[in-house]
């Protein structure tokens, strides 16, 4: 059974070297398998059909999809080094936030967009950085000779968790935004990564191999009263709640191959809404916490489906040739952004990212990247 990374568990990049990329889009392109500033223009994808999962398709009509005042976030890979750049949702207004020969990565805005939190490995080992909307001001949190890695803003925007390797395996850490009281919340012997706030700040979710598999937890905001959620001595992962903080949806491989499960947020009433016998993962939540967003091989290569809570409705969006990674929810959510497989990189032989748009029936699908590097973890303006 192949094991599937979640669209918020993209592989750590190694600390030196070109193989930081390579290894970081092979393991990519192996889990999506059936098996296992230069200037950037939007390009209108062919006209295509979003089909559902009872064979049904719907007539999609390519047109331009509506911009407003939205900005996107995203990581640009290119020359041994990975630097963050900002775009207007229809792909105008291509600016480049750091410029910095080592790796800058996992950027994310504040609640307020005035912020942008962000790792960075220019000081000469991965730390956590901060700099305005416009990338002015960046400045470093985070000042140890360890890993300081996936920063993630509280509700509030006063405080950021993050991962922290500094006491000689993974812990869980907050502090405030501005780098002070910065704390160890988990201080457990096992790894502990990836944490998330839960909508209200209250709790902390996190992933750990304490139980001796890997599962998702859950905490009190001062890192008490934790909790294992997921508590199966299968492979659980889980990435935060939905919107109202009453469900969260998670991924595992319970059921044998990969799948998307519901429970209620104090893991009770566990169900599996994909019920397919191909891998699914890397479930997203409307921000009206009516749908879900995933992505699937059940035809043969990943795609991004949407299906209701209940697991009916199923729509392939996407309906490609490609491998299409890591949607993402407008804030109004009418659209959705994503990864997608796109031409030859033929310095390395392999397939270069895109960043693309579409509405959330799948219809008015646009690259907006379009150029030779590899385009990466778009984050919509909040």
């Amino acid at each position: 059974m192949t094991r599937i990374p979640d669209r918020k568990l993209p592989p750590r990049l190694p600390r030196t070297g070109i193989c930081c990329l390579l290894t970081c889009f092979l393991l990519l392109l192996a889990a999506c398998s059936p098996d296992t500033a230069a200037t950037i223009s939007p390009s209108p994808v062919p006209s295509h059909t979003a089909t559902t999962s009872a064979s049904a398709t719907t007539s999609v009509t390519d047109r331009p999809a509506s911009a407003g005042d939205e900005r996107i976030l995203y990581v640009v890979f290119a020359g041994g080094s990975s630097d963050i750049f900002v775009m207007n949702a229809d792909g105008s207004g291509v600016t480049r936030l750091t410029t910095n020969p080592a790796y800058d990565n996992y950027p994310a805005w504040s609640p307020d967009g005035t912020r942008i939190v962000f790792q960075s490995q220019r000081d000469g080992n991965d730390q956590i950085y901060v700099m305005g909307a416009d990338g002015s001001g960046a400045t470093r949190l985070t000042q140890n000779q360890a890993t300081d890695s996936f920063p993630a803003w509280s509700p509030d925007g006063m405080q950021i968790v993050f991962q922290s390797d500094r006491d000689g395996n993974d812990e869980i850490y907050r502090m405030n935004a501005d780098g002070s009281l910065q704390t160890n919340l988990t201080q457990n012997a096992a790894d502990d990564s990836l944490p998330a706030w839960s909508p209200d700040g209250m709790k902390i979710m996190f992933q750990s191999n304490r139980d001796g598999n890997h599962e998702f937890y859950v905490m009190n905001a001062d890192g008490s009263q934790t909790i294992n959620l997921s508590n199966n001595p299968t492979y659980d992962f889980a990435r935060g709640w939905s919107p109202d903080g009453m469900k969260i949806a998670f991924v595992t491989d319970r059921a044998i191959n990969n799948e998307v499960f519901l429970m209620n947020a104090d893991g009770g009433d566990v169900i599996n809404l994909s019920q397919n016998p191909a891998n699914d993962w890397s479930p997203v939540w409307s921000p009206d916490g009516q749908r879900i967003a995933f992505v699937s091989n059940r035809d043969g290569n990943s795609e991004i489906y949407i299906m209701n809570l209940d697991g009916s409705g199923v729509v392939n969006l996407t309906n490609l040739s490609t491998n299409e990674l890591y949607p993402v929810w407008s804030a109004d959510g009418t659209r959705i952004a994503f990864v997608s497989e796109g031409g030859g990189l033929k310095s390395e032989g392999g397939k270069m990212y895109e960043i693309y748009v579409m509405l959330a029936d799948g219809s008015a699908m646009t690259n907006l990247t379009n150029n030779p590097d590899h385009d990466w973890a778009p984050d919509w303006y909040p």
